[in-house]
């Protein structure tokens, strides 16, 4: 059986300007990741890397969701990151994990063993271009991550989440231009992106009612939501 190559976002637009050169490392180095690579089912609430512990796997995000999580010296926990599939999943090269990563949905992984992954890519150059890349889109979302949660405003962070999950789950959704409605379904429970925003599940539940009631969103039912005015969204972000 095959594995996924390093990041599935190879599969993306094909007239992208470096479509060729993903396409030729997909051609020869799918084969070696084949050999060092096996898929891991989670469920929701398991850990996959412990913070502290020794940094033995790495991997890709195929489904689900993950949550990265710090511990302060109090013992209380904070998630300072998400991963969304096609995200990858640990760090090659550092001897000890510094967050712990832990499941926030079913979820399933295509994980390598960390130093044959590391002996990989030292010999192979193209992939160690695309980890870079991969890792310094990471580094963007994670002061994106910083931004929201530096907001003072209740109504600035649920609406910056909210573009974050239009742009992270939403490639399925069919619109004709940039502002038309958009359909997806949340990958996260209201309790959980309150723990995410650092707000109350009732402050979460109050402010997509206002962005309802603005005629910003639609609740359609269970986790689903419709972007309806990208635009009032994006300016509910900037500034409540």
């Amino acid at each position: 059986m095959k594995l996924p190559m390093l990041s599935m976002d190879i599969c993306a637009d094909d007239t992208a300007p470096d479509s060729r050169v993903r396409a030729s490392v997909m051609r020869s180095e799918r084969a070696a990741l084949d050999t060092i690579g096996r898929y891991k089912n989670v469920s929701r609430g398991e850990t996959v890397i412990w913070a502290g512990d020794e940094s033995t796997i790495c991997g890709n995000l195929l489904s689900g969701v993950l949550k990265l999580v710090a511990c302060t010296t109090q013992g209380r926990e904070q998630i300072v990151g998400l991963l969304y599939p096609a995200d990858f999943v640990g760090q090659p090269y550092p001897g000890r994990a510094e967050f712990t990563i832990t499941a926030m949905t079913d979820a399933e992984l295509c994980v390598y063993s960390r130093r044959a992954f590391e002996r990989l890519l030292t010999d192979q150059a193209g992939m160690e271009r695309l980890l870079l890349q991969r890792t310094l889109a990471a580094l963007n979302v994670a002061r994106r991550q910083m931004w929201t949660l530096a907001r003072t405003s209740a109504a600035e962070k649920v609406a910056g989440f909210l573009i974050d999950m239009t742009s992270r789950t939403a490639s399925s959704g069919c619109r004709a231009t940039y502002d038309a409605p958009v359909t997806f379904d949340l990958p996260l429970s209201r309790g959980q992106i309150a723990d995410v925003l650092g707000l109350t599940i009732q402050t979460v539940s109050r402010q997509m009612t206002h962005l309802k009631a603005a005629g910003i969103i639609r609740l359609p039912g269970g986790r689903a939501i419709t972007i309806t005015d990208s635009i009032g969204l994006e300016a509910r972000a900037v500034a409540a």
